[in-house]
């Protein structure tokens, strides 16, 4: 009831009373509402609910990744936003069968998921013995072994950032040495039998060859019949194949502001998925996130100073496509884009925001211009600690809007506890029933005070961007 009464309160005190007109909030009133808002719906859930259960998972070039777009449209406007679709060119990539057997010293099915972008096997598939290395390094060592191998990168969880490397350069450095095909370790720190797909790169001057994941459990056994002195001997017969390209769309929905409404505060997530599971988490959860934020702006009596601009992008997990296509159709809006928030890890606890600011012209990461950043949102940082929500730390922001932060805006990621993220990443396990609805709207909360404070404070982080 008393936090019922401060909510009436401070809507009341900025409605049209005596014939004068509503006033613009304090950002502690803007926050107070935000914040109870947020809590107390139950849509966020209701979206995502939606999103997984009757749309499913959303790969580039799908039927289904253009239903979620109508679907995405439709809502933002009946939430008020004013809503666009801009085209994106993204590349189509078929799964096709997936079987890989160990032929020795057992036969047995493996399970396994193709790495998206990898090529097939021939009808009749590709068998050889199997090499397992523990990195880069250990295949250099022993590349006269690797001739005509299918090779394995049995590689340890450390972190994402250090294990995914093998799921992307893998099979071009196996085909370098001579190998026919990858296997790689799926890339997670424990997991119940469930391999993590995700995107994979050749290089121009190497052979393509096959590559999928396995289980971590899979992977750690051929290991162990390695070091054993076992020979293992696997088929692989894969449908995988590209088609081409599919034309798809950035859905876009603004909360005009009302004082500098060319300025604006980016908000946004990737609307596609992996072919798998049904992308609740990855990015399922971010969609509304950000979403249901856009929405309880556009609900304030008076918008921010500021536009908002929530950004669904097309193709995140392959290639990158929609975060590409926004900043080139953008360009000429960079200087007046005063930040681009993320969200991509999830709906676990929200911590606070990853800052990640570049140099414009190398791209690379500025420490000193980051830590100016957060210097100054760090006093603003109070309005979130009743979510657990006021961490700072300087960290990737997220790959989305990474093409606009390497042209100088800042990037905020909104940093989630991942623990139970990255079991489930890119696997058929990210489903709905993962996700805490009350962690959700506790994120829905951060997302949505991280845009209002960016929006409303009477200086623009433009100050520390420019700054060198």
């Amino acid at each position: 009831m008393q936090l019922t009464f401060l909510i009436f309160l401070a809507l009341a005190s900025n409605c049209t009373w005596a014939g004068r007109e509503p006033q613009p909030m304090s950002l502690e009133e803007g926050a107070t509402v935000l914040t109870s808002q947020a809590l107390e719906s139950e849509l966020a859930w209701s979206k995502l609910l939606v999103l997984c259960d009757e749309v499913g998972h959303r790969f580039a070039g799908s039927a289904a990744l253009e239903q979620a777009v109508s679907w995405a449209a439709d809502a933002m406007e009946a939430d008020g936003l004013d809503v666009r679709l801009e085209p994106v060119t993204v590349p189509v990539w078929i799964r096709g069968e997936e079987r890989v057997e160990m032929l020795a010293p057992m036969q047995r099915r493996l399970d396994v998921l193709t790495l998206g972008g990898s090529v097939g096997t021939p009808e009749e598939g590709i068998e050889g013995e199997v090499l397992v290395v523990s990195s880069f390094e250990d295949l250099e060592a022993r590349s006269a072994e690797a001739q005509d191998r299918i090779v394995l990168f049995d590689q340890p969880w450390e972190s994402y950032g250090q294990a995914v490397q093998f799921r992307s350069h893998g099979a071009s450095h196996a085909a370098r040495h001579g190998g026919i095909a990858a296997l790689v370790r799926s890339p997670a720190p424990s997991s119940l039998s469930t391999p993590h797909t995700g995107a994979m790169r050749y290089e121009e001057d190497v052979p393509e060859v096959p590559a999928v994941a396995l289980t971590t459990e899979d992977a750690a056994w051929m290991r162990r019949l390695s070091e054993a002195g076992k020979t293992i001997r696997v088929r692989l017969t894969l449908g995988a194949h590209r088609d081409g390209e599919a034309q798809s769309h950035n859905v876009i929905g603004e909360v005009q502001g009302r004082e500098n409404p060319e300025q604006a505060v980016i908000i946004g997530c990737h609307l596609d998925s992996w072919d798998v599971g049904q992308g609740a988490q990855d990015d399922g959860a971010g969609c509304v996130i950000a979403m249901e934020a856009g929405r309880l702006l556009a609900a304030l009596p008076i918008p921010p100073r500021r536009s908002v601009r929530v950004v669904l992008y097309a193709n995140e997990e392959f290639g990158i496509s929609g975060g590409k296509a926004y900043a080139e159709a953008h360009a000429e809006e960079i200087p007046h884009i005063v930040a681009a928030i993320e969200a991509d890890t999830g709906a676990g606890q929200p911590l606070g925001f990853r800052i990640d600011m570049r140099d414009p012209e190398t791209g690379e990461r500025d420490e000193a211009a980051t830590q100016r950043v957060i210097d100054a949102l760090q006093v603003h940082m109070r309005l979130l600690q009743p979510l657990g929500a006021d961490q700072l730390v300087s960290s990737w922001s997220g790959a989305d809007i990474s093409p606009l932060v390497k042209q100088g805006v800042p990037g905020l990621g909104l940093d989630n506890d991942k623990t139970g993220y990255w079991p489930i990443h890119h696997t058929r396990a990210d489903t709905l029933d993962k996700v805490d609805p009350r962690l959700l709207a506790r994120n829905v909360a951060a997302m949505a005070l991280g845009a209002w404070i960016l929006a409303e404070v009477p200086e623009p982080l433009e100050a520390q961007r420019v700054a060198r």
